[in-house]
């Protein structure tokens, strides 16, 4: 979701001003996903190499994210939709962490949408933890060396149980992957667009479902129906 301090400078705002706009996109684009009937939406909110960024900004990102779990967590139970978090959750502070918890609780049973929200998230640290794990249990006689294999590694990653991403949607212009997913995007559709993201709305998340839905996928895994249209059934 990238862009909000570019869309924030563009209109002489300070940079906290996007990222308002941008907390508006998410909870459009999140409706929109449930209701075209998306069954796993990852948004990537807070990444690794984001804690780089000066001190105040990082202050106001994760206030900016209290604020929106704290408004928006009712709205998404009631709509049936379960809230997940992935990441180094010991970067962040207790409060935070408990209230994350308590999210994740009261969703936990909920089947329309899972919403996974990745914060202090990078893909090296997913699978470097990944790793630790196996080697701490073959340092403990649990598991032989000869038994790891690509499954066993990929119990250990941060989106476990969940189907790797049909399709990766990259706003703000920028052409690359930045450290997101890097297992489990190994075969999934990139799509990239120049459109900010407090600007990203229900026709951007149209082109790029169409374009998904265009493609052919000749090589690798061959991905499973998970968007459809909202008339049709599963």
């Amino acid at each position: 979701m990238d862009g909000n301090g570019r869309w924030a400078a563009a209109r002489a705002l300070p940079r906290p001003a996007g990222h308002h706009m941008g907390v508006r996109a998410v909870k459009r684009i999140v409706e929109n996903c449930a209701r075209r009937g998306v069954e796993v939406l990852t948004l990537f909110a807070f990444s690794s190499e984001n804690w780089q960024r000066p001190r105040d900004e990082v202050s106001m990102l994760m206030r900016r994210f209290l604020e929106a779990l704290d408004q928006e967590v009712e709205q998404l139970h009631r709509n049936d939709i379960r809230l997940c978090f992935v990441g180094d959750a010991q970067q962040l502070n207790a409060g935070l962490r408990e209230r994350m918890a308590a999210a994740a609780a009261l969703t936990a049973g909920n089947r329309r949408m899972i919403l996974v929200v990745a914060i202090a998230y990078g893909g090296r640290w997913d699978i470097t933890q990944a790793a630790r794990s196996l080697a701490r249990r073959c340092v403990a006689g649990e598991l032989a060396i000869e038994a790891i294999d690509e499954d066993c590694l990929e119990a250990q990653l941060a989106l476990h149980g969940l189907p790797d991403p049909d399709l990766l949607i990259r706003t703000g212009g920028e052409r690359r992957i930045s450290n997101f997913l890097l297992w489990n995007l190994a075969y999934t559709e990139l799509y990239f667009c120049d459109t900010l993201w407090p600007d990203f709305d229900e026709q951007e998340l149209d082109a790029a479902i169409e374009y998904f839905g265009g493609r052919q996928r000749r090589f690798g895994r061959v991905p499973g129906p998970s968007v459809r249209r909202a008339d049709e059934h599963p």
